[in-house]
């Protein structure tokens, strides 16, 4: 089960008390306080695992605790700290607070700990207390209370390349040819319900994660079908890229500017995110001449729409999944493009 998106309180543990207590001992009839100190409260711990893909662990979850410290006791014997609560994630997990949308935590890097929810400090017991005017000082101080938050878990997938476009285009049929993602193939629409990641290998030495999402369809901006609901699963993409239908009643051109401005209407920094075109089912041209005549004009008039509204840095591919013609092509342009991106991140 994917589940991408739960709200939980956290508390973290409560200090200890302290103790209050006196030496009993058989030759030691005026003996002073030797109360211990209470353990801290667990501390709460958030670690980023990339061998986690969900946060069906949350599920049904309204709280989760740390461990209280343990009480102090005689003999200075200091209480026991309380455990701390390690909650795995995975990468791409975004902690939230629940009442003001306030990000407190972004956890992306494989091995990434940090400390979220400190616990109560331990009481101190009644020997703090000794002093010239009060020998035998019978008060302790109380733990210090935890932490508690409401907050709202959210994953946001991380990956290098996020394929955009209607249902039933061929996303998943791509996907499944070039990387070992295993998603549902059927011909008919939203056979994607929830994102897939895959890795593709280009060659020996280079790879990347591409990332699919249910498909979008007009409207999505607005609630309609499940496309907007896990758009924030490419919103970390470095690299979008639209697969286009030709089978589809609408033009290749109308395709590209919905799907745009519906990506627009959702985030202008994914919007600005720079795209490559995929026309899939070119395989389909043996249906006849004319067929395969009035895709190339389809392509063609977005090709020209692309030069008009001055985005040269976009490419213009065509794939057939099913035949595998044109893969090898998409895999090393995605690369480069991939490459190029990080070297400019690097560079900033």
């Amino acid at each position: 089960m994917f589940i991408d998106s739960v709200k939980i309180t956290l508390t973290s543990g409560n200090g200890g008390k302290g103790a209050v207590s006196f030496r009993r001992e058989k030759h030691v009839p005026l003996g002073g306080p030797d109360g211990g100190d209470g353990g801290s409260g667990g501390n709460i711990y958030f670690i980023c695992d990339n061998n986690t893909h969900t946060l069906v662990n949350f599920k049904g979850k309204k709280e989760l605790r740390a461990q209280n410290g343990s009480p102090g006791i005689g003999r200075n014997k200091n209480g026991k700290k309380g455990e701390d609560l390690n909650l795995i994630v995975p990468e791409g997990t975004q902690i939230i607070d629940a009442n003001t949308n306030e990000v407190l935590l972004d956890l992306t890097k494989e091995g990434q700990k940090e400390l979220f929810l400190k616990g109560g400090k331990g009481g101190l017991g009644n020997t703090h207390f000794k002093h010239a005017t009060n020998q035998r000082p019978d008060y302790a101080q109380p733990g210090i209370k935890g932490e508690s938050r409401l907050v709202r878990l959210e994953l946001k997938l991380i990956a290098d390349v996020g394929l955009v476009g209607f249902p039933n285009v061929g996303k998943s049929t791509l996907i499944s040819v070039v990387s070992n993602a295993k998603p549902e193939i059927a011909n008919y629409e939203f056979t994607t319900l929830t994102p897939k990641l895959g890795l593709v290998d280009v060659d020996e030495y280079n790879s990347f994660v591409m990332a699919d999402i249910p498909g979008i369809i007009e409207g999505a901006s607005h609630g309609k079908g499940l496309g907007l609901e896990f758009l924030k699963h490419i919103e970390r993409t470095s690299f979008l890229l639209f697969v286009l239908d030709p089978m589809r009643e609408m033009s290749l051109k109308e395709q590209f500017i919905i799907l745009r401005n519906e990506l627009k209407q959702f985030s202008s920094k994914l919007y600005k995110r720079k795209f490559g075109i995929m026309i899939s089912k070119s395989d389909s041209v043996n249906l006849g001449k004319e067929f395969a005549k009035q895709i190339a004009l389809n392509s063609q008039e977005l090709q020209n729409y692309l030069e008009e509204i001055n985005n040269i840095q976009s490419f213009l591919i065509q794939v057939s999944s099913l035949e595998k013609t044109g893969l090898k092509e998409l895999k090393f342009i995605l690369l480069e493009e991939i490459k190029n991106l990080r070297s400019n991140e690097n560079e900033k």
